[in-house]
């Protein structure tokens, strides 16, 4: 307010020529102001700021069309009553043909042929079609006459369009230029409906100065009653009085938001128009707010109200959501056949009539003790606790149940520690498996799938815990272990079938000694038979699988044979095994072990520290320089003292230096040189110390050579 009375007044004067235009927007100081006034009074401060766009009704002309076209496709309506700018279309068919478009003229009237005019305006369709053929007969004597062969039909072409006022609390009142064919909603619709202050029940057509039709729009937005949507006609006018009341319903409604009573309307009818209650509705009783005038004040009603109570402008009702406890609910838990929520009636009101209604107890049912959980009213719940196996014979008392007990019925196993065996090795289906009574090791094996393909009957072991019986242990020994022997078809011998596990048991089956998969080696290139080849015993080594594989072929070359273990390439000299196989390198196969023995490879690779990096042919005749040459030489960052050639078969041969000599390695088919290429290292410039110490190792180094010489 304080803002308000400080602005000029021409800031407060609003120049909008479209009066009825909603402003919705509000600043955040407003929207502050509105919070901190709920301290006061939360219902009256939602009461006053509400929002009127949620008014029943008002969507329907949210997205009203700004022009109306009229539907020239439908069938001329019979009704339909003619006037100036109409056109009239008549067709001749059967032994005569002709066609006419006639347009009624300001005078009401069309003409055809030669004949005189015929007077159509104020007429129907229908009125127009008898006048028109009675006119036509003068022409044609026999038209539409029985047996004639000739005959007429006239429909309605172009239609004319007429003015209609939309006036009163419309959101866009104004004159209006439409279709003769619109209707009473056509025009609503352009006009955009009632205005905030406008009424959806009061909507007057006023022709000639009199009122010939009370629209109320909660029929055809509710029921889809069309019997106000009367047709136009021009210089109508629709008047579109304010609202008596709006009355707001809010919560477990299924369509909430303002509505507009009627006078004498009930909130039964209200309520219908909302939809109706949700699921969740509290219907028992709800609130409402009223304005006296003064001040808000809170009241209620029963169902038994609601049909004839009348509200009043203004008042907002509210539906609570029903509560989320189940008044009559008992439950049964644990060890019946169907534990679940059952409700207190006469027949299930009892412990006993409770178990048979959940279809008696399990098998397993600990019957000598239950539970029944009771609130006793407070924050604490109450348990009664029974013999169940003495309630069930008889003996004692039935125990009536009350709305929120809770039976509670354990098993026997819900009583004790849930125990395992274990079994691993040469098993199909290692792992934990339930502990039974009496269970023995041929049972486990049997819920394990049997053994493997490797695994043995004999020297079974079991690793028991030690609980209470110590008797002949050592101090430090805290497991027993047996060890038994357990047919192949489980079978035990009498001694062994006496033997019981005990809950976490370890039974451990071994594997045969000899028994392992078999191992492949594969040797592939230029042997008679390349392929996969098994390695019969632990001491076959590479030399042996030649023999296999039928010999090496002419054209092998031995020093390029690479040797494969584990995906990664082993350096061997193929050609010094098969000449010695007391050779170290000769190594023992493995599992997937893969020998390559190529061809002949004629090029060589220079790589690195020189001019042209290339592949080259092999050239008995060139040394190692000569191969340098061939790449155009060692550049300026080439490390010719790390020099070194890598070998098809995986070894590799460096640059060898002896005083002022160098050993370049010999280059064969299929290698690769390389020259390391220097990092370039900034060096620090030498401190006063470093040269001192230089100068005085040169000195020194001088003067020994002088005494020699």
């Amino acid at each position: 307010m304080r803002r308000r009375l400080q602005q000029k007044p021409a800031e407060n004067k609003v120049n909008d020529p479209n009066r009825d235009k909603l402003d919705e927007t509000r600043s955040q100081d407003e929207l502050d102001e509105e919070a901190n006034n709920e301290k006061d009074s939360t219902n009256a401060s939602r009461s006053r700021n509400r929002n009127l766009n949620n008014t029943f009704g008002a969507a329907f002309f949210a997205r009203s069309s700004n022009t109306f076209e009229p539907n020239l496709r439908i069938a001329t309506p019979r009704n339909y009553i003619l006037g100036p700018e109409d056109e009239i279309i008549v067709d001749i068919y059967g032994n005569a043909v002709d066609n006419f478009r006639m347009r009624v003229s300001p005078e009401g009237t069309v003409k055809m042929l030669n004949l005189a005019p015929v007077y159509v305006n104020g007429l129907t369709i229908e009125q127009a079609n008898e006048r028109i053929v009675n006119r036509l007969r003068q022409a044609y004597s026999s038209l539409n006459r029985p047996g004639s062969g000739t005959y007429s039909s006239i429909t309605l072409g172009n239609v004319r369009s007429i003015r209609v006022m939309v006036t009163g609390e419309a959101a866009q009142p104004g004159s209006y230029t439409v279709s003769s064919l619109a209707t009473a909603f056509n025009v609503l619709s352009i006009s955009g409906g009632p205005s905030r202050n406008g009424s959806y029940r009061n909507i007057e057509i006023i022709r000639n100065n009199k009122i010939i039709k009370k629209i109320d729009l909660y029929r055809f937005l509710v029921d889809a009653d069309l019997r106000d949507n009367i047709s136009m006609q021009d210089q109508d006018i629709i008047l579109i009085r304010p609202f008596e009341s709006h009355i707001e319903l809010s919560g477990e409604i299924k369509r909430p938001g303002i509505f507009e009573a009627v006078q004498g309307e009930t909130i039964t009818n209200l309520i219908r128009y909302a939809g109706g209650f949700t699921p969740e509705a509290y219907t028992k009783t709800f609130t409402y707010q009223r304005n006296t005038g003064t001040n808000y004040i809170i009241g209620s009603l029963d169902s038994a109200q609601i049909t004839s109570f009348v509200p009043r402008n203004g008042d907002i009702f509210t539906v609570k959501r029903i509560l989320e406890v189940v008044s009559n609910q008992i439950e049964v838990r644990g060890a019946v056949t169907v534990p679940g929520n059952y409700a207190l009636e006469e027949r299930c009101n009892t412990v006993l009539k409770l178990i048979q209604m959940a279809q008696g107890l399990s098998p397993r049912a600990f019957l000598n003790r239950a539970t029944l959980e009771r609130s006793s009213g407070d924050t604490q719940t109450g348990i009664i606790a029974f013999d169940l196996r003495k309630l069930v014979n008889g003996e004692i008392a039935d125990i009536p149940l009350l709305a929120g007990d809770i039976l509670t019925i354990k098993a026997l196993d819900d009583l004790k520690e849930f125990t395992f065996l274990t079994i691993s090795g040469s098993i199909i289906n290692p792992g934990n498996y339930f502990y039974y009574k009496d269970i023995t090791i041929a049972d486990l094996i049997f819920q394990a799938g049997g053994y493997t393909e490797g695994g043995i009957p004999y020297r079974i072991e079991v690793s028991r815990r030690v609980k209470n019986d110590t008797t002949g242990l050592p101090a430090s020994q805290n497991v027993r272990i047996f060890t038994m022997d357990v047919a192949d078809n489980l079978v035990l011998n009498p001694e062994d079938q006496k033997f019981k596990l005990l809950p976490q048991d370890i039974v451990i089956v071994r594997k045969s000694p000899r028994y392992e998969p078999q191992r492949i080696v594969t040797i592939v290139g230029e042997v008679l038979y390349p392929g996969n080849y098994t390695i019969i015993n632990n001491f076959e080594r590479i030399s042996d699988i030649f023999a296999k594989a039928g010999g090496i072929k002419p054209e092998a070359y031995l020093p390029g044979a690479r040797f494969y273990r584990d995906y990664e390439q082993v350096a061997i000299d193929l050609k010094a095994i098969i000449e010695k196989p007391s050779l170290p390198s000769n190594l023992l196969l493995i599992n997937g072990d893969t020998l390559v023995i190529p061809k002949k490879s004629e090029t060589v690779r220079i790589q690195g520290g020189v001019y042209n990096p290339s592949v080259v042919n092999f050239d008995p005749a060139f040394g190692y320089n000569e191969y340098i040459s061939q790449a155009g030489g060692y550049t300026d960052q080439g490390w010719k003292k790390r020099a070194y050639v890598s070998y098809p078969n995986g070894r590799t041969h460096r640059t060898k230096t002896f005083l002022f000599f160098k050993s370049y390695p010999k280059v064969e088919p299929g290698s690769t040189v390389t020259i390391p290429i220097k990092r370039n290292n900034v060096q620090e410039p030498m401190t006063r110390g470093e040269r001192f110490a230089l100068i005085s190792l040169f000195s020194t180094l001088a003067i020994a050579l002088i005494r020699i010489f």
